[in-house]
């Protein structure tokens, strides 16, 4: 089964984004017929593409692609997931890590999609609080697991260059479900996995 729609990213739409960019650079006060700028439209066009291919892909599919049945009851920790995102504010980068953990309920996923999905939701205009719930509700949906943790931290462009311009700020977002929620012990060897 196939989860993505290949056709967002044909041709009409990146020339269309790549007009809209030229504007953007003419309004900015730019000469976007200069030899320097004379590609940079399309290229910003291909390059919002890909930082929002999350759009077209179906994060549950992505699971499902790979669930086998299986026994184990234990956590199954994927940490240090890289993630790159675009704050829906000023669509400026958010960077960090995700720690994603479930326990599994019959059901287990193969690794790699525990990290398509985060990538999924990443690329997408987002913010912070949302990506950590989506990525919970999506296991949590998708696998029904005895329960699932969610960690993300991550440094936002939008504070680093322009407003407070604060360089070493992060921001820690957390969501969980299930066993989890009801059993502090469950959450603190979690907790004690990611460090």
């Amino acid at each position: 089964m196939s989860y993505r729609k290949e056709d967002k990213y044909s041709a009409d739409v990146t020339g269309q984004l790549a007009e809209h960019y030229k504007a953007i650079l003419h309004l900015i006060g730019e000469d976007p017929e200069r030899e320097g700028l004379l590609k940079t439209p399309v290229r910003v066009a291909k390059a919002m593409q890909f930082l929002t291919k999350g759009y077209l892909e179906d994060p549950a599919a992505i699971l499902n692609s790979a669930r086998f049945k299986e026994e184990y009851q234990q956590i199954v920790l994927v940490k240090d997931i890289e993630v790159y995102s675009l704050c829906e504010h000023h669509m400026l980068p958010f960077y960090g890590k995700a720690h994603v953990g479930y326990i599994p309920n019959g059901y287990i996923t193969g690794v790699s999609k525990i990290v398509r999905v985060v990538e999924t939701f990443a690329r997408r205009l987002q913010i912070q609080e949302r990506l950590t719930v989506q990525i919970r509700d999506c296991i949590q949906q998708t696998l029904n697991p005895l329960g699932v943790a969610v960690i993300i931290e991550a440094e936002h462009m939008c504070m680093q260059i322009r407003g407070v311009e604060k360089q070493h700020s992060k921001m820690v977002t957390s969501a969980f479900t299930g066993a989890f929620l009801k059993d502090m012990r469950t959450r603190e060897e979690f907790m004690h996995l990611v460090d």
